[in-house]
């Protein structure tokens, strides 16, 4: 099977549906050769990754628009015009396999088009390049709405945070303390040595190279998993002890609650998540790493509906997000979020805050977290809650890592080779003990 055909077929459904990489490449790639799943994924996430530039160009070398209904030829032209601007594939390679892709897609008509297409953008390359470079969308492969919302939210920073979205991740590995502490870093010393240590994060351990995480030794027997080095902050920062009784609200997939489980096995530790298909994901993770969790299928803006009654000790909830934070790794962000979206997701956090508070204990905190970088999602947020909430008040984060804001601290991406996330820490005060 032709991998660019397999691509476009991919892509087109993110383009038309609104559907997700994540959601949509995994059963692509299992129809294609294990020599082609590389390349296969670097097309979808490169077209993802450039789209607002490729697209901008591919405007500009149509003599009409195609039809709206044709997704998976549109996305097979913006594959053809990513390998030509980005890959180091040789022109007449990437010119002829895209053609013979469109022979794939059963659409005859697409092949000759295909093809002057981009004979077309190799002739005016020079041409096209000055036309993006006057074009702050196509210059920065962001949609206007995002650029916009950064530009405002990071008027110091937003340039930065262009550049790292438009960059290949790092792949960082979370080792298990529990393995750390029983063999050292013998049991992989071959790994440490080529992987870089993330400052602040003694777990993290980045590699600039991707790998199949099976293939690493001991990973199987959960020495370690794949987690950015950003969103293995939370479990330190929730300060969990043993015997506690732990709430990990919209647990999917599992990260976090297996770190936590890493730090202090003996927790009664609740991981919940209203959709059940993604929770058999927490416990895909928690089988491999040993460890133990009551999984709850349940909204947490309905408690009612799950909660027995009796108060926890630790709240944590990584709420549902824009994911602005973390586009460098799902690039589709730029393709499916909206800027409608943004004060929905809000509305949305602000209710599972106001929802889940009700269920810690006086003295008890709440750690909310995001991986957005966008304020309304964060500080304005907790700014809200805290007003409306008596009882609750912020416990100040003391770290070198990522920015103080008027309430809670945030990563942006690519600094130390982080993702972008947001923290802050709520103590739920005992108002009987409160003066008068």
């Amino acid at each position: 099977m032709n991998v660019r055909a397999s691509a476009a077929r991919a892509l087109g459904q993110v383009l038309g549906e609104g559907a997700s990489l994540s959601t949509v490449l995994p059963p692509v790639l299992n129809q294609v050769d294990s020599l082609d799943r590389g390349l296969l994924r670097e097309l979808c996430h490169g077209v993802c990754r450039w789209h607002p530039q490729l697209q901008a160009g591919l405007d500009r070398l149509l003599v009409r628009p195609l039809d709206p209904r044709e997704h998976a030829i549109q996305a097979l032209l913006l594959i053809g015009l990513y390998q030509l601007q980005h890959l180091r594939i040789p022109e007449h390679a990437a010119v002829a396999e895209t053609v013979a892709a469109a022979g794939e897609l059963r659409k005859p008509w697409a092949v000759g088009l295909t093809n002057a297409v981009l004979r077309t953008a190799l002739r005016r390359r020079a041409e096209l390049a000055e036309a993006l470079q006057n074009d702050e969308v196509a210059r920065t492969a962001h949609p206007l709405w995002l650029l916009e919302r950064l530009q405002q939210d990071w008027p110091e920073d937003w340039s930065a945070i262009v550049a790292a979205n438009n960059t290949r991740p790092p792949f960082t590995l979370r080792i298990n303390p529990r393995y750390r502490a029983a063999s050292g870093d013998q049991k992989n010393g071959e790994l440490i040595d080529k992987a870089e240590r993330v400052a602040n994060v003694e777990t993290a351990l980045m590699l600039n190279t991707a790998v199949d995480p099976m293939t690493l030794p001991g990973f199987a027997e959960g020495w370690a998993s794949v987690q950015d080095a950003a969103a293995q902050l939370a479990a330190p920062l929730l300060d969990v002890q043993p015997g506690m009784r732990v709430l990990d609200a919209c647990a999917a997939p599992g990260g976090k609650t297996g770190h936590l489980l890493e730090c202090v096995p003996n927790l009664d530790l609740t991981a919940l998540d209203q959709d059940a298909v993604r929770l058999k994901r927490v416990q895909e993770n928690l089988t491999r790493l040993g460890l133990n969790a009551r999984l709850v299928t349940g909204d947490a803006r309905q408690p009612a509906n799950w909660w027995d009654g009796v108060p926890y000790d630790r709240i944590l909830l990584d709420a549902p997000c824009s994911a602005t934070g973390v586009i460098r790794r799902h690039p589709d962000i730029k393709l499916l979020r909206r800027d409608s979206d943004i004060g929905l997701l809000a509305s949305q956090q602000c209710a599972l805050l106001t929802s889940l508070w009700p269920l810690l204990r006086p003295g008890g905190r709440l750690l909310y977290a995001t991986c957005s970088v966008l304020r309304q999602e964060n500080e304005q947020v907790i700014t809200r809650f805290l007003t409306m909430q008596a009882d609750a008040e912020e416990q100040l984060i003391f770290a070198s890592w990522g920015r103080r804001l008027a309430h809670g601290r945030q990563t942006l991406p690519g600094e130390i080779g982080m993702d972008g996330f947001y923290y802050v820490l709520l103590l739920k005060r005992d108002r009987l003990s409160e003066p008068a």
